[in-house]
């Protein structure tokens, strides 16, 4: 038998009455059920959460204009159906599915369906998969719902995403739910800024550290001499000042711009999600952010993972997880009923965070956490971790985790002496070299010819492994306060490996970019100069991203299911969006069964225009 689930949503907005809002929400249905409100009960939450829940198989969703408030100022946004995030979309699985957009920008506009297995015409992405969605125009999404699980929507439109364009999918399985639980509740994250988004790439474009502020000061300068001397810091700034990078780089755009948002509610404020003595909660996390990746913790809750971007999952009990941006995890928690509790999602770069409680009543609230401390890059995060730097005039080097260890001495990242002679575009190699499935490649990585010069300030020599590392920040979690962290090699899929083929070519692609200009690639070339990406339909590839960069990238194949080499070939986790550490590597395979052409790209906003190619499955 299924779960009797509830759906738990937030209220209605402040001076609006619940039934202006539902019959708002449900303006333009025709029909009973058909894109109208779900049968649900209120959790009593911030006053300004306005997010509905529409179940059924036909919907109306209009993109539009409104003033929003969140910083104490009114600002314009774009929302669909009156709301920041939109409206959650419940679907069956089995179902087919239809959805008109109605456009009242003055500009174009689109919705994609991430995550989502359809035809290529409906995935949304102007330029790509269709021409987009003019000003008062409307445009028909249908398609057969081929999955369960969560999965979100979004803009590909512009910066629209970054201004509200965005909401979330829940789809219920048509066999009986493999995840037993009590209460259902989407928690989707997202970034807001009262800037326009235009704005702040025009800054990070003229100066890409511009919203770091946690960049080395001349006071960080004396207090180092003081305590190591003149020559130690010298030698532990060299490599750093010749690179012209910096080791506190870890999010282009932080909190002094941005405000992190929880279901549309602010920190300050704290979306609320309620619960009663022994149910079994299950959270669905959502990065709906433009920029911001997020480290997730219940302070004395344990989280059991039980899905990663829509698949089921063998359940993995964990304290602390990373969602890159387009990321989803589901997870059950056990809150007991004399505790509220503090759902604590702070940044990667520790610059801010969005808050939710999970209480057994409305008016208890639970203590906010202190955020960690920031983490420093390092080595490995240059991809030069366990390498012989002898070649490299890097002497005295010791190495540095994310406590912020010792670096001294490093220097030698210009490789423009080296021999590139015979050097091949990936994408190339036979079936010589290919590794098992499921185990990932074991083919040397090579840096193509595309990769040098003034647009490529970095290159990875010695990538690490990016499956069992849990990110920047997280590595010495359990070390030092005893919280287990998730890893990508910890996922093993529910059931077996669909298609067990050995992959017949291998692909490798270069994560690139030069920061100080904020010029972001593949292999060294920008989408506007990059060929399509070819596969045949049907055939099995292998695709190792190497990344060339020390930012952290969030990588999103549209279309087709990307799955991880984790060393568990019969049950290999599918996912929609890896992310891929700084300095590292991480393969994949992917089962080309989908015609069309396909987008294929890094989920960080301002670093999508340059890192981005088409797919083209003929």
């Amino acid at each position: 038998m299924k779960n009797d689930k509830k759906i738990i949503l937030p209220s209605v907005p402040a001076g609006l009455s619940r039934r202006q809002f539902v019959t708002g929400a449900a303006a333009g249905s025709a029909l009973l059920g058909l894109g109208l409100p779900c049968t649900l009960s209120f959790a009593a939450t911030a006053a300004h959460s306005a997010v509905t829940t529409l179940c059924g198989t036909s919907f109306d969703l209009d993109i539009g204009y409104r003033n929003v408030n969140f910083t104490g100022r009114e600002r314009p946004a774009t929302v669909i159906n009156g709301s920041i995030p939109g409206p959650v979309l419940r679907w069956q699985e089995g179902d087919r599915v239809t959805l008109r957009v109605t456009n009242h920008l003055a500009h174009d506009t689109s919705i994609h369906w991430h995550g989502m297995i359809l035809p290529a015409d409906m995935d949304g992405v102007p330029g790509i998969s269709f021409a987009g969605i003019a000003p008062g125009e409307t445009f028909t999404y249908q398609f057969d719902v081929r999955q369960n699980g969560t999965f979100w929507y979004h803009s590909h439109s512009g910066f629209q995403e970054q201004t509200g364009v965005y909401g979330s999918i829940v789809i219920d399985p048509q066999q009986a739910d493999t995840v037993a639980y009590d209460r259902d509740y989407v928690v989707l994250l997202s970034d807001w800024s009262d800037e326009k988004p235009e704005r702040i790439y025009a800054k990070l474009k003229k100066q890409s550290d511009y919203y770091n502020f946690r960049a080395r000061t001349a006071g960080d300068l004396w207090r180092d001499i003081r305590e190591k001397g003149v020559a130690q810091t010298r030698s532990e700034r060299s490599m750093w000042n010749q690179m012209r990078m910096s080791d506190r780089d870890l999010s282009d755009v932080t909190g002094y711009t941005y405000t992190f948002l929880m279901n549309g509610v602010t920190p300050e404020d704290g979306w609320l999600g309620l619960f009663e003595r022994g149910e079994r909660v299950r959270l669905r996390f959502i990065n709906g952010a433009a920029m911001t990746i997020f480290d997730i913790r219940i302070p004395g809750l344990k989280m059991t993972v039980v899905a990663a971007d829509g698949q089921n999952i063998e359940p993995v009990t964990v304290d602390e997880f990373r969602i890159g941006v387009a990321e989803t995890y589901d997870v059950i928690v056990e809150p007991n009923v004399d505790s509220a509790y503090t759902i604590f999602a702070q940044t990667i770069d520790r610059s801010g965070y969005a808050r939710g409680i999970l209480s057994p009543n409305a008016e208890w609230f639970a203590e906010v956490p202190q955020m960690d401390p920031p983490a420093l890059l390092g080595h490995r995060d240059m991809g030069m971790g366990g390498m012989d730097h002898s070649g490299h005039s890097m002497s005295n080097m010791s190495g540095m985790d994310d406590s912020g260890h010792d670096m001294s001495g490093v220097s030698g990242m210009d490789h423009s002496g080296h021999d590139m002679s015979g050097m091949q575009e990936m994408g190339q190699m036979g079936q010589a070299g290919l590794g098992r499935a499921g185990f990932g490649s074991s083919a040397t990585v090579n840096h193509v010819a595309a990769e040098f010069g003034p647009h490529v300030d970095m290159r990875s020599e010695n990538p690490q492994d990016g499956l069992h590392d849990p990110g920047i920040g997280l590595r010495d979690h359990q070390r030092i306060y005893g919280r287990r962290v998730l890893a990508y090699g910890d996922i093993r899929n529910l059931t077996q490996t669909i298609d067990p083929r050995e992959p017949g070519r291998e692909i490798e692609l270069h994560l690139t970019g030069n920061m100080r200009r904020y010029m972001w690639s593949i292999n060294g070339i920008r989408f506007a100069d990059a060929e399509s990406l070819d596969l045949a339909y049907g055939e099995r590839v292998r695709i190792t991203l190497v990344n060339d960069t020390m930012m952290t990238h969030p990588i999103h194949l549209h279309g087709m299911w990307g799955e991880l080499e984790t060393g568990e070939p019969q049950h290999i986790p599918r996912k929609h969006t890896i992310i891929v550490q700084p300095g590292s590597k991480i393969s994949y395979l992917v089962t080309a069964d989908a015609m069309g052409s396909w987008a294929y790209h890094c989920h960080l906003l301002y670093h999508m225009p340059g890192m981005f190619r088409k797919v083209v499955v003929s």
